[in-house]
C-alpha cells in the first residue's frame, strides 16, 4: 500500500467521542478523483479502543459542501464495531463510491468516527485514501522481520 500525505485524512488522531477526520480532500481541486481506479479509505487502529462501558465505533466515508464536514452525506460505512475488535494494527477498509460522490456534487471528502455507547477512554486512528486495499477489513496486520541485512 502506497500512501500520500495529500490523501491522509487522519494521522494518529485520538478519538473519544464522535468526530470527523482532521483533514479533508478538496474535490474542487482534485476534480477527477479515481478516474479508472477503485479507491478505498483505510482506517488503521494505532491505539486500541477502550471504554468504561460497551462502546462501539462506526467508520463512515462522508462528503460535504463544507470543509469542516458539517452536515455530511454518508457514502459508506462499517457496522458498529465493538471495542474488543478495535485492537492495535487492525485495518478497516471502506470503498469510496466514486459514482455516488460525483453525482452528489459535494466538494469535500473525509471520514467520520461515530462512537456509540461511549465515550471512549482511548482510541487513535489513522486514515487515508489508497488505490489498493491493504488487507481485508477487520484484519490485524502482521509484521515480520525482513531476514536480511544491508552492509
Amino acid at each position: 500500500m502506497i500512501t500520500d500525505a495529500n490523501l491522509t485524512l487522519s494521522a494518529s488522531q485520538a478519538v473519544t467521542a464522535t468526530a470527523f477526520s482532521t483533514n479533508t480532500i478538496d474535490l474542487g481541486v482534485a476534480r477527477d478523483a479515481g478516474a479508472g481506479e477503485e479507491l478505498n479509505i483505510y482506517v488503521t487502529v494505532e491505539v486500541a479502543a477502550t471504554a468504561a462501558g460497551a462502546a462501539t465505533v462506526n467508520f463512515q466515508v462522508v462528503a460535504s459542501d463544507n470543509a469542516n464536514l458539517s452536515t455530511p452525506t454518508i457514502l459508506g460505512q462499517t457496522d458498529a464495531i465493538p471495542k474488543a475488535s478495535i485492537t492495535v494494527g487492525t485495518v478497516f477498509v471502506l470503498p469510496i463510491p466514486i459514482s455516488a460522490l460525483k453525482n452528489l456534487g459535494q466538494r469535500y471528502l473525509g471520514v467520520q468516527y461515530t462512537v456509540g455507547t461511549g465515550p471512549l477512554t482511548a482510541g487513535t486512528f489513522s486514515a487515508g485514501v489508497v488505490i489498493d486495499a491493504p488487507v481485508q477489513t477487520g484484519v490485524k496486520k502482521v509484521y515480520y522481520p525482513s531476514g536480511f541485512s544491508v552492509k
